[in-house]
């Protein structure tokens, strides 16, 4: 029956659910994609229509098949055949830049930069990256924003933090007048067992004088005889 049910449940299904298991966050990736995008300047000088890219260290070039010329502002709507852009995992960053195919010698930079989720602040989780002389670029991740749980996660941890502060004076008070008990229930064991000492010692010393006496009683007795 098992076997049954299992053969008739899509690969894709399965997948998506182990990864939905196993890999936290997956579906709620940051996705960037490209809202608008201006050059201001071309660097090869063979073309008159330039290949224009996008690219983050480790992944393939994402090239933009509508960006031709200058001084143009090309606006997106974040459903073209080449989006997303990129994914930005959890609280890291990536190496990204645009660039220029370039025929000849290696391909020319337009700008390469740190692409963090933190720098989308704008609304609707825009994110506006300006290089002078070269290009203005408008970029757009609303998960970057309002991942899911964060306020909640913020705000516990800030609930926390007086929490722990007082569980730690507790710990702290609570060790104090332990070692303050201890030293107290010791001085006092030691104060008895002095004060049964000399008790015991003053018996001893009593039961010895009237042994001394019986015996002192005996030789007078005997003499007298």
């Amino acid at each position: 029956m098992r076997d049954h049910f299992c053969s008739g449940i899509p690969f894709r299904v399965l997948l998506s659910w182990a990864l939905f298991c196993h890999v936290p966050g997956a579906f709620f990736a940051r996705v960037v994609t490209l809202d608008s995008l201006e050059l201001f300047n071309t660097h090869e000088w063979l073309s008159t229509h330039p290949s224009v890219y996008f690219n983050c260290q480790g992944e393939n070039k994402t090239f933009l098949p509508d960006v031709k010329s200058r001084n143009i502002v090309y606006k997106f709507k974040g459903a073209e055949s080449w989006q997303p852009l990129t994914e930005l995992p959890d609280n890291k960053c990536k190496r990204c830049g645009f660039y220029e195919e370039d025929t000849v010698k290696s391909d020319d930079i337009f700008d390469e930069w740190e692409l963090c989720p933190d720098e989308f602040l704008g609304p609707g989780g825009k994110y506006v990256r300006i290089k002078e002389k070269e290009f203005s670029a408008t970029f757009s991740c609303p998960e970057c924003v309002h991942q899911p749980g964060d306020h909640v996660g913020s705000h516990k941890s800030k609930e926390n933090h007086p929490a722990k502060g007082v569980n730690l004076t507790l710990v702290i008070l609570v060790i104090v007048l332990a070692v303050i008990v201890s030293f107290a229930g010791m001085l006092a064991a030691y104060r008895y067992w002095q004060r049964r000492r000399r008790e015991q010692d003053q018996a001893r010393f009593l039961k010895l004088f009237e042994e001394g006496d019986d015996i002192e009683d005996e030789l007078s007795l005997g003499q007298m005889i």
